[in-house]
């Protein structure tokens, strides 16, 4: 299977349109695509084995030996390779000073049933979580302590946006990530091992270095403004906190899940 090359110097082509619309939700979620910028983003997911359905390339990028084999790819794989100009890699990414490459990806459709809990110690788990920024940073962390991925609870923000994207570093493409619901993620940690551990300000909480974290850890946070919803708390085998040593009552939600992931993984080190 090989795919094709084009050229594309209109912005008021079809194509440009259709990919254009991908920064709105809406249209990711008709399309199943998402957009991703840069050549370092676009390396680590044909390094993670994703390559893109759609390969824009401005002629000042294509030179790179990293942008050739990713051209190179890309058409083995059945994806077509536009040559265009950075005003139509502009209209994609919204960006002024946009990067020499866009691609366009399938958006996984992960499940709670796909997932194979043993295959990582460590799963970061965040209930409506709203900042693009603190998403892409929860990914990288997962990529960073090598946990499995990141499970989204509720209505938390969506992954596949151009900002949580670009956040992500090319996490996106490293770590696994599922949306739910807790009344199905739940059930489904339950009927396997795992061991639920909530970030948490209420009582009934141990010093986060206090406890002794069994794999697989699903590590907990809170919505970045309420927290945790007291009945999630509340369900999870253990709630702990960092200590806060100045004014500030807690720590950013992204800031959280790492030092949290961290902590879990120096104890299996010192094992």
């Amino acid at each position: 299977m090989s795919g094709r090359r084009s050229r594309i110097e209109s912005v008021s082509n079809p194509l440009v349109k259709r990919m254009r619309g991908l920064r709105e939700k809406r249209h990711r979620r008709a399309e199943g695509l998402f957009l991703a910028e840069g050549l370092r983003i676009a390396t680590e997911a044909r390094e993670a084995g994703v390559l893109p359905q759609w390969l824009f390339l401005a002629d000042e990028g294509a030179a790179h030996p990293l942008a050739k084999a990713l051209v190179n790819a890309t058409l083995a794989s059945g994806g077509e390779v536009v040559d265009t100009i950075p005003a139509i890699l502009s209209k994609l990414s919204g960006k002024d000073n946009p990067q020499t490459i866009v691609g366009i990806y399938a958006e996984p459709r992960t499940t709670l049933a796909d997932i194979d809990r043993d295959a990582a110690p460590i799963w970061l788990v965040a209930e409506r979580l709203r900042d693009p920024g603190n998403l892409g940073t929860m990914l990288r962390t997962g990529d960073a302590v090598g946990a499995g991925g990141l499970i989204l609870l509720d209505e938390s923000t969506d992954p596949y946006g151009v900002e949580a994207v670009r956040a992500s570093m090319g996490a996106i493409f490293t770590q696994r990530l599922v949306q739910a619901r807790w009344d199905d993620f739940l059930p489904w940690l339950r009927g396997g091992p795992g061991q639920l551990v909530a970030t948490w300000l209420g009582d009934d909480t141990q010093d986060y270095q206090a406890v002794r974290y069994a794999a697989p850890t699903f590590i907990l946070v809170g919505n970045e403004s309420q927290g945790l919803p007291e009945a999630y708390a509340a369900a999870a085998d253990v709630r702990v906190k960092m200590p806060m040593m100045g004014k500030a009552d807690s720590l950013n939600a992204a800031v959280a899940g790492a030092v949290m992931a961290y902590e879990v993984l120096n104890q299996r080190r010192n094992r």
